[in-house]
């Protein structure tokens, strides 16, 4: 009868300690929680700030903050597990091994999941940028973690994983505020190159859209077989680039034409050989060495004694 009330005591100072680490496990969970969601909005306010200045970045908005609360989330659990005394030695050990089939079997999921990630931190391009990406032109009309989107001239939506986009390379037309562009054109040898360069000159101050710093230039860039080359090379902003760059072409053709420039055309200059039949025929005959006649050596041999008159 006296072990009953030590094991009663045994059973009430067990509850008590129960009671005790799940009150300490409920604090730890709602403090998680509420850590979780004060670090989410504070990142994603950051992330906001950082936003108005540099351009909307939404899926950086959207991706950060839940990494960051789900982060503190899972600490939190492991807390939780620990002060009610389960053993999360082995419950780590399990997920790590299922994170690894996981990954194996999403790896290449994940690789495009790692790339927006990057894409989002080094920001290469941003929606409404117009960029070349693997040999494909377009305006960026989305991005999300496992793909970007784009827009040819065509209006033709591309889709592209990120893991693709981001081992590639990247141009962007749309980051710079101003762009070169660099215009060719032949002229005949016949016609003068100085006169050319002038006209060019004339049409780079005829439009007013050309920026004047950078300076333009003009000059000779190459002799070719039967074309003399000329270079205008100009800057304009990146919103009118096409319009002045169609339109120097343009003005440029009509100019030249007015001022009597030739088009040059590639000259090919042929010969004609004599056939070898015609040319055997007219060539002249060697000369052979002379010879005696047979009928001299026969009779030259008819007049050596024999050795029967000799004897």
């Amino acid at each position: 009868m006296d072990g009953h009330p030590r094991l009663l005591q045994r059973m009430m100072d067990g509850l008590g300690q129960m009671a005790v680490n799940l009150v300490v496990a409920a604090l730890i969970a709602v403090v998680t929680i509420w850590v979780s969601g004060w670090v989410a909005g504070l990142v994603r306010r950051a992330i906001g700030r950082l936003s108005r200045t540099n351009g909307n970045e939404s899926i950086l908005q959207s991706f950060v903050p839940s990494l960051a609360r789900w982060a503190i989330l899972i600490f939190g659990l492991i807390a939780v597990l620990e002060q009610l005394g389960v053993k999360t030695t082995s419950i780590l050990a399990i997920l790590g091994a299922a994170s690894l089939a996981v990954g194996l079997a999403l790896q290449g999921s994940l690789s495009n999941v790692a790339a927006s990630v990057m894409i989002l931190i080094l920001r290469p391009y941003r929606i409404g940028d117009f960029v070349e990406i693997n040999g494909k032109m377009g305006t960026v009309r989305g991005l999300d973690l496992f793909g970007t989107r784009l827009a040819d001239p065509d209006n033709l939506e591309i889709f592209m994983p990120n893991s693709k986009v981001f081992g590639e390379m990247i141009i962007n037309y749309s980051s710079p505020s101003n762009r070169r562009m660099e215009l060719n054109f032949r002229l005949d040898y016949d016609d003068d190159a100085d006169h050319a360069l002038a006209v060019l000159k004339d049409c780079i101050a005829a439009d007013k859209r050309i920026l004047a710093k950078p300076e333009p230039w003009t000059g000779i860039t190459a002799l070719g077989d039967s074309a003399v080359t000329v270079t205008l090379r100009a800057w304009a902003p990146v919103g009118t680039y096409w319009d002045v760059r169609f339109a120097m072409l343009k003005r440029v053709k009509d100019r030249f034409k007015a001022e009597g420039f030739r088009v040059p055309y590639p000259r090919q200059i042929s010969t004609e050989t004599e056939p070898r039949a015609a040319a055997r025929k007219h060539a002249p005959r060697r000369a052979e060495p002379d010879a005696p006649p047979k009928a001299s050596r026969r009779k030259s041999s008819a007049n050596q004694p024999t050795s029967q008159e000799g004897g």
